[in-house]
């Protein structure tokens, strides 16, 4: 069956691919904007005084995407530029009735979501339409800068935007009666373009809290995001770009930590560790990453999850060193397969708290960008430690990818990846593949082909086996009234990439969704959604394993509100025995069978106010028994010196006699304070009844220059049960780290 459905996958879909990429593209002319190259020097403090400015070529109209994205915007903003050796400077005024009321949450940077107060570059500067940077700010100053990935759209491995990444430019805000004034200043060293160029392509967006009103100087269709590529205008230069000169970074750390696991009785004294990165621009467009001895402990924890099936579930990428040009090496495959998976390299699962853990990484490189418009490559190698309480050897990880633009908007990937370790000539995996991305007519028609081969030697004494592989065909329709989709999936018996990622192996797999939407220009309500969506997973020995289908009702608010209502009827049978209720109780029978149907519905509030919240509830059948459950979160703005949060899921499993019942409880209160725009306290107390675990984790923040900063991370993790009133609430582990790192510019 899977070399069927295999088959169908490749013969049947590739040709469907080349004929839709035939299709002419929907081109539409874009605005242009001017810019002039100054000999004047600009000062960034927020008031546009400077010739340079009365002299700059200025944006027209914007146009409005929310509530609707038919007339042009109700509030006035209007953007300039300039550039000169070393910079390319913006200005934007952004009229609005009362200045000193806005919306700023805090004054953390990478601030990101609804109902806040901003003004955001988007800059394409390959006019690839895949990869863009953006650069932001809000009233407060507060700056945020990310990597645009997947043409602005989405991709397999999250939101089309990625904050995380940091990188070096400078803004100031000043305010008038009437307006904000927003002057920036990006360093050409700072993003990747090719020399010689005359043009980029660039889009500016703005949300204004006051007007309600979301507006972007190139018009993008409401049914996408902001960041949609394929809808920005051109910043056409006046002369040729030189190359941006040397760019070298070394950015070295000093850490001292010290750590204590009480349940092993080992203690790790404080002792003083050090390393450092450094970023080469090879050429104006392609930049080598050199990490030596990295130290990850400043980033982010990871939210807990409830985890109410049978599978391993998926944890975003949040080290910076693997962040810029993400997309070459993480964007392959589908949701179900993916060949590389970054989090899998100096992360290893410990399986007693639901977490990963460090494992040291000896040192690595990454070269990574466009060498034209056309050509983009991808080159990865990575030692890490060794883990032997956790049985695992010091391996070599390389991936290797090239991508090359076909059309205005498509693709065609492929990848290598290998995972070796060099002491044991036998303890190799390797993945190889190819993936197509096809978008056409301005996101209207999107979708991928993709296929990728396992190499092992534990294949019946061979490294290649037919059954080690993994396929997929998606394509994907959205209009402004109608859109659906559908995918499919083959993923061979022996598949298995250990630096990549699926949920299980040995199946097939189709779905499909189909919905309806309208915008109704009615007192309060601006969109409502109708749809419905089905799947069936089936393998080569038991047959079909899992059905789902059901529909879905939305109703989406002007005050940016919303509410949900989901029915969802699902099948499943158990290739292996399993419990239910995750508790190590009884379980149901292998080869049993089950056939049940759930309700849900979610309402989040208007995200402009100060007590902002999204709630959500479930009930139904569960295998032979019933679930219910409540999930949210709510926090409430300090404006703007932080943000005081609460994030929950609780679960209630009632099995029959025989078998364990289970409350399941992940709770995560959290408090974010940003006392100036350059000091910040994190603290996130996390609990997961899965587990046992409570954690604590709180992070403060200087950064003293730009890029540069001192932080001190404390983390606990405690053995707590709520249902047990004994023995409760025993320390697993506590650490303590400080780490210094500095940004220098050789």
């Amino acid at each position: 069956m899977q070399s069927l459905f295999r088959s169908i996958l490749i013969f049947c879909f590739a040709p469907t691919a080349i004929v839709f990429e035939a299709i002419a593209q929907e081109e539409k002319s874009a605005p242009v904007l001017l810019i002039k190259r100054t000999e004047v020097p600009i000062k960034i403090d927020g008031i546009l005084n400077e010739e340079a400015w009365l002299e700059a070529d200025s944006t027209q109209s914007f146009h409005q995407q929310f509530p609707y994205d038919s007339s042009l915007a109700q509030v006035k903003t209007v953007v300039r530029a300039t550039y000169d050796d070393h910079f390319i400077y913006f200005a934007a005024k952004l009229y609005t009735e009362n200045p000193e009321k806005y919306v700023v949450p805090s004054l953390r940077r990478d601030f990101f979501g609804g109902g806040i107060d901003l003004f955001a570059i988007i800059l394409d500067s390959f006019q690839d339409k895949t990869n863009a940077f953006t650069f932001g700010t809000n009233p407060a100053g507060v700056q945020r800068e990310g990597l645009v990935s997947s043409g602005g759209v989405g991709g397999n491995d999250g939101p089309p935007v990625d904050f995380t990444w940091d990188n070096k430019w400078y803004n100031e805000v000043g305010v008038t009666q009437d307006a904000w004034i927003y002057e920036i200043a990006i360093p050409f060293k700072s993003v990747r373009y090719k020399a010689g160029t005359t043009q980029w392509n660039v889009n500016f967006y703005r949300q204004d809290t006051q007007g309600n009103e979301r507006s972007l100087w190139a018009r993008v269709p409401r049914i996408f995001p902001a960041f949609a590529l394929n809808y920005c205008g051109i910043l056409q230069f006046d002369a040729p770009l030189k190359k941006a000169g040397p760019n070298i970074s070394v950015i070295p750390y000093l850490a001292t930590k010290t750590s204590e696991n009480f349940e092993n009785n080992t203690k790790e004294s404080l002792r003083l560790t050090y390393g450092t990165d450094a970023k080469i621009a090879v050429t104006s467009a392609l930049n080598l990453d050199i990490t030596v001895n990295p130290d990850f402990s400043n980033t982010d924890v990871d939210e807990q999850q409830t985890n109410l099936n049978r599978f391993e579930l998926f944890f975003p990428e949040r080290r910076q060193f693997f962040l810029e040009n993400k997309d070459l090496f993480a964007d392959f495959g589908g949701e179900r397969s993916r060949p590389f998976f970054s989090r899998r390299i100096g992360l290893a699962l410990d399986t007693s708290t639901g977490q990963y853990v460090q494992n040291d990484i000896r040192f690595g490189a990454r070269l990574s960008g466009n060498l034209n418009k056309n050509w983009r490559i991808g080159l990865l190698n990575m030692q890490a430690d060794d883990v032997p309480n956790l049985s695992i050897p010091s391996y070599n990880f390389g991936v290797a990818t090239a991508q090359r633009r076909i059309g205005a908007y498509s693709n065609i990937r492929a990848i290598f990846v290998n995972r070796e370790d060099f002491g044991n000539s036998s303890d190799y995996n390797r993945v190889a593949g190819l993936d197509y991305n096809y978008n056409l007519r301005n996101n209207k028609y999107r979708g991928n082909l993709f296929f990728h081969q396992q190499f092992a030697p534990e294949f019946q004494g061979k490294d290649f086996d037919a059954d080690a592989y993994s396929a997929g065909a998606s394509f994907n329709y959205n209009s402004e009234t109608w859109f659906g989709g559908t995918s499919l999936t083959s993923i061979g018996a022996n598949y298995a990439p250990v630096v990549g990622y699926t949920p299980r192996e040995g199946f097939d797999r189709v779905g499909g969704y189909f919905g309806y939407q309208i915008y109704p220009k009615i007192e309060s309500i601006n969109r409502i959604s109708i749809g419905t969506f089905g799947n069936v997973t089936w393998d080569a020995i038991w047959g079909k394993s899992d059905r789902e289908n059901g529909g879905w009702f939305e109703l989406g608010f002007l005050n940016s509100s919303e509410l949900s209502l989901r029915i969802n009827n699902s099948y499943t049978f158990l290739f292996d025995p399993y419990d239910p209720s995750e508790t190590d109780g009884p379980e149901l029978a292998q080869a049993s069978d089950y056939t049940y149907t759930q309700y849900e519905i979610y309402y989040s509030g208007d995200q402009r106010r100060k007590m902002t919240y999204r709630i959500g509830a479930k009930t139904g059948q569960y295998y032979n028994g019933n679930l219910s459950g409540v999930n949210g979160n709510v926090g409430y703005r300090w404006q703007p010196y932080g943000v005081f949060s609460i994030d929950f899921d609780v679960n209630q499993v009632r099995l029959p006699e025989g078998f364990n019942d289970a409350d399941i409880l992940v709770i995560g209160p959290k408090v974010d304070l940003t006392l100036t725009k350059n000091v910040f306290w994190t603290s996130v107390i996390q609990y997961n009844s899965q587990f046992d675990n409570m954690n604590l984790y709180s992070r403060f923040q200087w950064r003293f220059k730009p890029v540069s900063d001192l932080f001190i991370v404390y983390t606990d993790n405690y053995l707590y049960d709520y249902r047990n009133t004994e023995g409760n609430f025993n320390i697993k582990n506590r650490s303590l780290v400080i780490k210094l790192t500095y940004w220098l510019n050789l």
